[in-house]
């Protein structure tokens, strides 16, 4: 089976660039926006043999799995574009919902499909997507952003920071194919309500509604400092606000998420 397009990303004009084997689909992506791509247009295989997530970890998606990158130019500032997070996250989850329904209900497994700030897919509260933002200054003052979603179809890593589990582990039967298909449909209709960031209020509703430990502790990592507190919601740039012990309320940028107190426990 190939990778192709869903009817709704072919509708939009997206292009469709896909490799048998690749080192990385967001390096591909930005190769090509140096050379001066500027439609959109996704880079996918189902095997990466040199992608990574955040903090340059390693993310290897074996043959089976799914590695896509999405490539957006625009004239928007990084900061607007590091809200294209939440909307991938919208879009991957809704396709996993479409793909997943069907052989949820012939195996009898009830999955639970939920966001983890910023950047990753949980199902029933491990982790099975990572998302990547990476963008570059291109010609004509436009940004190009490349967007890589990494899924677990068939198999996951072990000895991660987060456990990590797959469709398959899940009882879930369907192809990287099936899902990419869902996903570029699904980023078409995101994409086009997230509208250079115009739209992000919308996403951030809709982002907050599918959020995993919204109300409930959770403790960020972010080097050797360590923060814990009540996740009350994401402001209007994407970043955390949690209510810390001290009746204060902190901002959170950037850091690893962890629910409870288990980055303090140091069984992360």
């Amino acid at each position: 089976m190939a990778l192709t397009l869903g009817p709704r990303a072919r509708a939009a004009g997206y292009g469709l660039i896909a490799f048998d084997a690749i080192g990385s689909t967001n390096a591909e992506a930005l190769v090509a926006a140096r050379a001066g791509a500027c439609e959109p247009a996704w880079y996918v295989t189902t095997e990466q043999t040199a992608g990574r997530g955040r903090r340059q970890r390693t993310w290897v998606a074996p043959r089976g799995n799914l590695a896509s990158s999405i490539l957006e130019v625009s004239e928007v500032s990084p900061t607007v574009a590091a809200t294209l997070g939440f909307a991938a996250g919208l879009a991957l989850e809704q396709a996993l919902r479409t793909v997943s329904l069907e052989a949820s209900v012939r195996s009898g497994t009830a999955i639970d499909y939920a966001l983890k700030w910023p950047n990753d897919v949980l199902a029933n509260k491990q982790k099975l997507a990572g998302i990547l933002l990476e963008a570059e200054a291109v010609a004509g003052g436009r940004l190009a952003v490349v967007v890589g979603i990494g899924t677990n179809i068939i198999a996951a890593p072990e000895g991660t920071p987060y456990p990590a589990t797959s469709l398959r582990a899940l009882g879930v039967e369907v192809s990287a194919e099936d899902v990419f298909s869902a996903l570029s449909d699904a980023w078409a209709e995101l994409f086009a309500i997230w509208d250079k960031g115009r739209g992000f209020a919308e996403i951030r509703r809709r982002w907050l509604a599918r959020a995993a430990g919204l109300g409930d502790t959770v403790s960020i990592q972010s080097g050797a400092s360590i923060l814990t507190g009540t996740f009350e919601t994401i402001d209007e740039t994407g970043c955390m606000v949690i209510a810390t012990s001290d009746g204060k309320r902190a901002t959170i940028a950037a850091g690893d998420v962890y629910f409870g107190s288990v980055a303090s426990t140091g069984t992360t």
